[in-house]
């Protein structure tokens, strides 16, 4: 059996330069949640990747910024796949709920660790572009449909 999907497809195409703004973003929120503790930034953060993963982006105030900063600084836009970018998103609203749970349930010491685990995988993308859910796609789609017939995306 092999598979060969490597991420998620869409038919969408995304700003890749928008994409590394955003994670320059989901840094300095999630850095911000660090030093401060202050939950109502990860809060934030979940309910703006939860517009992302939806197709209420427009309404994504991390996605406005970014959009507007990389237009003020007139960046050469550069569109790729929007799957990979909306499967980024989806584990950040899960870290970042998990973040939150962690903290209403006194366990800081967890929270402030998959805190650590959603900023490194931000910072990976926003300064050299590596998104790490389109590295651990392909493992999560094998295990997910690897009980069924063979596949051969």
């Amino acid at each position: 059996m092999k598979i060969y999907a490597l991420c998620p497809i869409s038919e969408k195409k995304v700003n890749e330069r928008v994409a590394r703004v955003n994670a320059t973003f989901t840094v300095l929120l999630i850095a911000g949640f660090l030093f401060t503790q202050n939950i109502f930034l990860v809060a934030f953060l979940a309910i703006d990747f939860f517009l992302r993963t939806s197709d209420r982006a427009k309404f994504s105030l991390v996605a406005i910024s970014s959009k507007n900063l990389v237009k003020y600084l007139q960046v050469k836009e550069l569109l790729i796949n929007a799957g990979p970018k909306i499967f980024a998103a989806r584990i950040g609203l899960v870290l970042s709920s998990l973040i939150i749970l962690s903290f209403i349930l006194k366990a800081k010491i967890l929270a402030l660790v998959i805190a650590g685990i959603l900023g490194l995988f931000s910072f990976l993308e926003a300064a050299f572009g590596l998104c790490v859910a389109c590295e651990i796609y392909p493992y999560v789609y094998r295990l997910l449909y690897s009980r069924n017939a063979d596949y051969n995306i």
